[in-house]
């Protein structure tokens, strides 16, 4: 008998999940140009081919948190009721925020991944794209929402600067939990401030 489709997707996210801990651990111990994709397949125990299945490139196992982000700013603008895009938007990043979900959190582990990150120039640029590519998606979200065309200058403009708070924030996070200052706090200052210049921007506009 062959396993129902909610246990099949279960199983498929453990799995994934699984071989990205293990790579994510692996490149913060020896760094990434100096970690193969067979070394991972064995540390997970799994196939070289089941770790291409889930992870089509070697960067997109350090970054592996895009689409799951992508899903959660859907979810958000598909359910924001009577709240505009933009205003839904800020609504999630603040409740991720209080939650502490994985995507904001802020400790030790992920001063490492970024240490990782800075240490390869494959990550960078990979970091720089993948920005992009992130920002022009929420752009053609925000569009969808507000019933506008991807080429919206204004869906565009709303996403490079959303982008780029939370950018700023995340960076002032980790520098404020090297200080031993309170990163949280740090993180939501400069959130909000972002926040309230988007706002003033996009004022008349069908985004906020």
């Amino acid at each position: 008998m062959s396993n129902p489709p909610g246990l099949r997707d279960s199983k498929k996210a453990a799995t994934r999940q699984a071989i990205s801990d293990v790579a994510t651990r692996l490149f913060i111990e020896r760094g990434f140009e100096n970690v193969s994709i067979d070394e991972i397949a064995r540390a997970a125990g799994v196939a070289r081919k089941t770790v291409f299945n889930y992870f089509p490139r070697k960067e997109d196992l350090v970054f592996d948190r895009e689409e799951e982000s992508r899903a959660l700013v859907r979810q958000a603008l598909a359910g924001r009721g009577n709240q505009s895009p933009v205003h839904a938007f800020q609504a999630l990043m603040r409740a991720l925020l209080e939650d502490r979900h994985p995507i904001f959190r802020i400790n030790r582990r992920p001063l490492r991944f970024w240490r990782t990150v800075a240490a390869s120039p494959a990550l960078v640029a990979h970091a720089h794209r993948l920005r992009g590519t992130l920002a022009d998606d929420l752009a053609a979200m925000l569009a969808d929402a507000a019933g506008k065309p991807t080429t919206d200058p204004h869906a565009r403009l709303a996403a490079a600067m959303l982008m780029d708070t939370l950018v700023v924030a995340y960076g002032e996070a980790l520098r404020a939990f090297r200080e031993k200052r309170q990163p949280a706090a740090a993180f939501a200052s400069v959130l909000e401030r972002g926040f309230t210049g988007v706002n003033a921007a996009l004022a008349g506009t069908a985004y906020v």
